[in-house]
């Protein structure tokens, strides 16, 4: 039987497809050496938006599920992960809006009800904050977990800008006996939270700007929530809505999911501020040190209550501790970078971290956070993390 003159169009097409396909994969592949010395040859025109190096390969971890990615904490420098890194997680994908549609609407038991356009907001006067943000569930999926980024990945340190939300509010004139707002994201998923008005009064913005340019798809472009200190769910993406109401809502996201199942058949509710959490960054899960010598520990602690005070590092599993160096900046409710001097003897040892907010709040260990709460919750994970050091150099986690 003789092919269709439609077939034949369609095979030679998928031929012609493959062919270009394969020559792109070649390109990729065999890249051109870099010169020997690049002061030889002109070097490659300015862009219209910049590029990494080539040889820069760091990337996010994406979930099997594709609904979140972990940021490389183990490769980042400072305390400001670039916005390309920057975690994320959603719960029905990515919406893609047109920001000259976009409106926010602020209602419910306000004088004047409030409907902006994002160019409407940006005339209000806006403030930039250096702040962590922390997915509630970060961490406990660290079974079995090779490195810190896919143990603890689902925390990220950016510069917000926006519009401090209580400047809205008292445009909008909150009424008497209103205690409670309702934010809605316009996802899909229509993520949907309830905030005590005392904390939306407070520090909470509406950010447009992340780290100098606007905010990526990913982080709620054009428009977002964002609750400094409280778990990532309640800072609300894409957003669209905000109700000031006198109670919570009980939206699913505080009723059959982010509530913590206790020991005893109850839940824990409204649990928002993040704890503190502290993680060894270098030498840490799946890189290797070279011959003994002397290494500087490195890593990242944060809280959601306030400022990091201290660090302590301990190089024998615990059984003594050390004060670690802060690096300046040292900021409320962002990441803090420290740094700890350390001779390796070659031997099999343990390394560990644990920091102390500016409320005296520390890091536990993860018996005493089983003890309290089981050892079956999703949320809010913050034991002392170990690192196991081998004799060859290799590093594993050994939290258990």
């Amino acid at each position: 039987m003789s092919k269709s003159p439609n077939r034949r169009k369609f095979l030679k097409s998928a031929v012609l497809a493959a062919s270009v396909g394969a020559g792109r994969a070649q390109t990729s592949v065999d890249q051109p050496p870099a010169p020997d010395d690049p002061t030889k040859i002109p070097g490659s025109p300015a862009r219209a938006y910049g590029e990494r190096s080539r040889f820069e390969k760091t990337v996010r971890a994406p979930s099997s599920q594709g609904t979140s990615s972990g940021a490389p904490l183990q490769d980042l420098n400072g305390i400001i992960t670039p916005s390309s890194l920057h975690f994320e997680r959603h719960h029905s994908g990515v919406p893609d809006i047109d920001p000259r549609r976009h409106r926010l609407m602020i209602h419910g038991m306000v004088d004047r009800p409030l409907v902006l356009t994002v160019d409407e907001l940006k005339r209000f006067p806006s403030v930039s904050r250096i702040y962590v943000m922390e997915c509630s569930g970060n961490g406990f999926r660290n079974k079995g977990a090779k490195t810190a980024q896919e143990a603890h990945g689902l925390v990220s340190c950016s510069e917000w800008t926006g519009v401090p939300l209580a400047l809205l509010l008292r445009e909008a004139g909150v009424q008497p006996g209103a205690s409670w707002i309702v934010a809605e994201g316009s996802d899909a998923a229509k993520m949907t939270r309830s905030v005590p008005l005392a904390k939306a009064m407070n520090d909470v913005l509406l950010a447009y700007g992340q780290n100098g340019e606007a905010i990526r798809p990913e982080q709620g472009y054009p428009l977002r929530l964002f609750v400094p200190g409280w778990e990532g769910n309640i800072s609300i993406k894409w957003l669209r809505r905000i109700k000031v109401v006198d109670q919570p809502y009980m939206t699913r996201e505080e009723t059959s999911k982010y509530t913590d199942l206790m020991p005893d058949g109850k839940a824990r509710q409204f649990t928002f501020e993040m704890d503190p959490k502290s993680l060894i960054t270098y030498p840490s899960g799946g890189q290797k040190l070279g011959t003994p010598g002397f290494y500087e520990i490195a890593g990242l602690a944060w809280s959601g209550r306030g400022a990091i005070r201290k660090v302590e590092v301990s190089v024998d599993g615990g059984r003594s501790w050390r004060d670690a160096e802060l690096q300046s900046p040292v900021l409320p409710i962002a990441f803090t970078r420290f740094r700890f001097g350390w001779k390796w003897d070659g031997s099999e040892t343990v390394l560990q971290s644990r920091c102390t907010d500016e409320h005296g709040d520390t890091q536990p260990v993860l018996a005493d956070l089983v003890k309290a709460r089981g050892d079956h919750w999703s949320y809010h994970f913050n034991p002392i993390q170990s690192w196991k050091i081998s004799a060859d150099g290799s590093v594993q986690n050994a939290l258990v």
